[in-house]
């Protein structure tokens, strides 16, 4: 698996991810669903160029949704909570 394609996106807006990331120093990333701990803790080193203490996954099972009649169900997706070392962080909004 591709170093890129491990990180799908950052999870950055929510009230739990903030608070982790002024508190703990964690930070939250969905990743994709095959991606093992190693493969999240060499990504974020190597994309951000930090050093992770910690890799913590989870799956999120989706939802069930209704569209007109039908029922169907949002997809199941992996969540990763990575710990930074004390001096490091993660700048998301450079140029903001």
């Amino acid at each position: 698996m591709q170093i890129e394609d491990v990180i799908k996106r950052p999870l950055i807006l929510t009230e739990k991810g903030t608070n982790l990331r002024d508190t703990q120093n964690k930070y939250l990333f969905e990743v994709d669903l095959s991606a093992t701990k190693v493969d999240v803790r060499r990504a974020v080193e190597k994309l951000f160029d930090v050093s992770v203490v910690d890799v913590n996954t989870l799956i999120v099972r989706g939802k069930p949704k209704r569209i007109g009649r039908k029922r169907l169900k949002t997809r199941n997706w992996k969540k990763a909570i990575v710990t930074l070392g004390a001096d490091d962080s993660i700048d998301f909004f450079e140029g903001a």
